[in-house]
């Protein structure tokens, strides 16, 4: 197994790190969608427990995955039939962008989460062990506007999740590079 990325793939803990992201994502979306479907109770708080310590997962996880981009940089692009197009510079530069709107996304809707909680005038709890109490008082307009940008968010970063998907996959079945191959767990070199 290869621990670390090569110039023609990303190692394992790369592998590990988008791969639980993405688990991470869709979980505490799927429950911030239908988590008022659970009962009330101790369903529905855990539900909750679980959205939120999902979503202090992707915090720890995006800077942690940033780091460890620095530490061990991703492989160079695969050339594509976009290398000999005269807008492949517009491709590529979409690319980066996408790239760095997830990352933006990744820490922005935990954080817009987070100040709901607070402006909800409830507290953090961080992964069962601390509770950070609100430094505000409950706001019911305030908390509803930081709900609709965190939804807002939220429905964006999948969006842009699935584009960036959708991308992979023109990549391996319509330019038959290895763009996605090297992303995938238990794939050869």
């Amino acid at each position: 197994m290869q621990l670390l990325n090569s110039p023609t793939r990303y190692g394992a803990i790369a592998q590990f790190l988008h791969w639980t992201a993405v688990a991470l994502v869709v979980l505490a979306w799927v429950l911030g969608m239908f988590g008022d479907e659970l009962p009330k109770g101790s369903s529905r708080d855990l539900g909750l427990y679980v959205h939120t310590t999902a979503g202090l997962l992707v915090i720890a996880l995006t800077i942690l995955r940033l780091l460890w981009r620095l530490a061990d940089p991703s492989p160079p692009a695969e050339k594509t039939r976009f290398g000999e197009w005269l807008f492949a510079d517009w491709v590529g530069l979409g690319a980066k962008l996408a790239h760095f709107g997830l990352y933006v996304l990744l820490v922005a809707v935990p954080v817009a989460g987070i100040v709901l909680q607070f402006a909800r005038g409830d507290g953090l709890s961080i992964f069962g062990i601390v509770e950070i109490a609100s430094p505000w008082v409950r706001d019911r307009a305030f908390a509803e506007s930081v709900k609709e940008i965190h939804e807002l968010l939220a429905h964006g970063l999948l969006a842009l999740a699935g584009l960036h998907a959708a991308a992979a996959l023109v990549h391996h079945c319509v330019f038959r590079d290895r763009t996605l191959v090297r992303m995938l767990p238990g794939s050869k070199a």
